[in-house]
């Protein structure tokens, strides 16, 4: 079983490389979010989250297999922390199963930890534009959750051309937004200041509105015909991405989405909520054109040493062995791009989610992302086929806070269309394919 560990052994554990931290807590409360009686947000330095729930039901190399992929491997010493009074017994019991060489249990929890002003303590720097369904919930009874500035607020069920989605069921009081409003159908970029200036309007957005953002994710395949409507939660980062260019100063997203708040039992509806246009967004459009880079802007960043262009498609995309959508056909990479890593096809990002589809520890996205040379330091700007990958990406280097970001809006699409621009196919020279490649 767990020994129990001291506040001062955990603290000469921290930074150990035979060490891993396990907080058993919900990823919110890892993010930022004070979600019982801590007096600071956040997570003891070093830890990865390993919320309980997430291995109630798995033991042997299930559950190894989710704490490998956490940083937790064999022989390793494991120290598990979660809130004070919570059980934990039965997800301890199955680490001491495992094969790591101690497992130890900080039983006073992170309340404990977070009370002494004088140590320290990590978290998300913008954890509370990444909301969580209690959050929402909170704000849809009336209530004044933590970091709500108060005013008007507006909860959108995004995705692309599938208003059915939302006509079976949504959240409580969710309006319906469709990408395409956003998106010209010709090259799926953002469209024109005029247009998005009066689209906003139409949903009643404002500059000062706070805007919530959701998506439903319903397992995309190639083999549909337009896989992006199941693609939701893509979307929704899409429309948060073009939201914080146009100008709004509020935006946020829900962790997880349709599927969050219905794992916490809340409840959803079909009632029909329209909008209520206002006469005006209130600013000009854009105010953040410094989110999107067009081609011209693509390529100086090539030549650039303290910038990179970042391609967030999937392995097989990157090296030209499919093109990734049935309207591209062309097959490659944009030459000189470094390969950002997505998941398995041009409609999954589960390299950079959790099992839950919750973002993935954003301190392994950035060491990932640092192997390859994307730093906040430099001029970044992502691209996939066509922004919708890019897009989330650049939302979760926005909660890092960064601030030197940005989306190539024209992507691969725009790009391979013309044959005098310069791409590259195959495993770039020093560079190893990924496990499973």
């Amino acid at each position: 079983m767990a020994k129990p560990i001291s506040t001062s052994e955990l603290s000469n554990l921290i930074g150990k490389p035979d060490t891993s931290l396990l907080d058993m807590r919900p990823t919110a409360a890892f993010n930022g979010w004070r979600l019982q009686s801590e007096p600071r947000g956040g997570h003891i330095p070093g830890a990865v989250p390993c919320p309980e729930r997430w291995t109630r039901h798995l033991e042997g190399q299930a559950l190894a297999a989710i704490l490998a992929k956490a940083g937790a491997r064999a022989g390793m010493t494991v120290v598990a922390y979660g809130d004070a009074g919570a059980d934990y017994g039965l997800f301890l019991a199955r680490l001491s199963e495992l094969p790591f060489s101690a497992v130890y249990f900080y039983e006073p929890g992170f309340q404990a930890w977070a009370a002494d002003e004088q140590r320290p303590i990590d978290r998300l720097p913008r954890y509370e534009k990444l909301v969580f369904s209690g959050w929402l919930k909170q704000l849809l009874d009336g209530q004044n959750p933590q970091t709500f500035p108060g005013g008007r607020f507006l909860l959108f069920h995004v995705n692309f051309g599938a208003r059915w989605e939302y006509d079976a069921n949504h959240l409580p009081g969710a309006l319906y937004l469709d990408t395409n409003l956003l998106e010209s159908e010709v090259d799926w970029n953002r469209r024109s200041p005029q247009e998005l200036s009066q689209a906003l309007a139409s949903l009643g957005i404002t500059h000062d509105t706070t805007v919530v953002l959701y998506g439903r994710d319903s397992e995309p395949s190639m083999a549909d015909e337009h896989p992006g409507r199941k693609a939701g939660m893509i979307a929704a980062t899409r429309a948060a991405m073009i939201l914080m260019y146009a100008g709004v100063a509020d935006v946020r997203l829900l962790d997880g989405g349709y599927d969050a708040w219905v794992a916490d039992g809340y409840p959803v509806e079909t009632r029909d909520n329209l909008p209520q246009p206002v006469p005006e967004f209130g600013l000009p459009v854009p105010q953040n054109p410094q989110y999107i880079v067009d081609i011209e802007e693509a390529r100086q960043i090539l030549a650039r040493k303290d910038a990179e262009l970042v391609s967030i498609r999937s392995w097989n995309e990157f090296i030209g062995q499919v093109s990734g959508y049935h309207y591209i056909g062309p097959v490659g990479r944009i030459a000189g791009a470094v390969w950002g890593d997505c998941g398995s096809d041009a409609y999954h990002m589960e390299n950079y989610r959790n099992m839950d589809n919750s973002m993935r520890n954003y301190h392994q996205i950035a060491a990932n992302w640092a192997r390859t040379g994307i730093t906040p330091d430099k001029r970044i700007a992502f691209y996939c086929g066509t922004g919708w990958r890019a897009s989330e990406t650049f939302f979760y280097a926005y909660l890092m806070g960064w601030d030197k970001m940005a989306v190539y809006d024209g992507g691969w699409y725009e790009w391979s269309a013309d044959p005098d621009n310069p791409t590259e196919t195959g495993v770039p020279e020093g560079m190893t394919p990924p496990s499973g490649a």
